[in-house]
């Protein structure tokens, strides 16, 4: 692959996953939940989302890929470890702090726009 053709790969990809992010912001507003931060970056790392619930917080990975299961295999224990971490240090200038309610989620989308979201997708709350 030449220079060139990766970077316009990598622009690809990049335009895809904002595309699934805004996309999955959408759905989450239409259920009721504010956007807090879209693209938020601590030390640890970025959190594509994080949604008010009420006084508690969502936060959200997105995964595009060709279909549901590639996107849900793309999802490792260190980026867990990682989203954990961004997300204690957002919780830091939160008012109730790490007492703030948080759950977890996944949000999927695949190559034809449908969208799979998995609720406490890490089995922490």
């Amino acid at each position: 692959m030449t220079k060139a053709n990766a970077v316009h790969r990598g622009a690809m990809a990049h335009h895809a996953g904002a595309a699934a992010e805004h996309r999955i912001a959408q759905d989450y507003e239409r259920r009721g939940f504010s956007l807090a931060r879209r693209r938020w970056r601590g030390r640890a790392g970025e959190i594509d989302l994080i949604l008010r619930d009420g006084d508690g917080l969502i936060f959200v990975e997105v995964k595009q890929s060709g279909s549901f299961a590639r996107a849900a295999q793309r999802i490792t224990q260190r980026q867990m470890h990682r989203i954990y971490a961004s997300a204690e240090e957002f919780l830091g200038g939160e008012p109730r702090g790490a007492l703030t309610d948080v759950r977890f989620d996944v949000a999927l989308v695949n190559d034809y726009g449908e969208t799979q979201i998995i609720e406490n997708a890490f089995g922490h709350s």
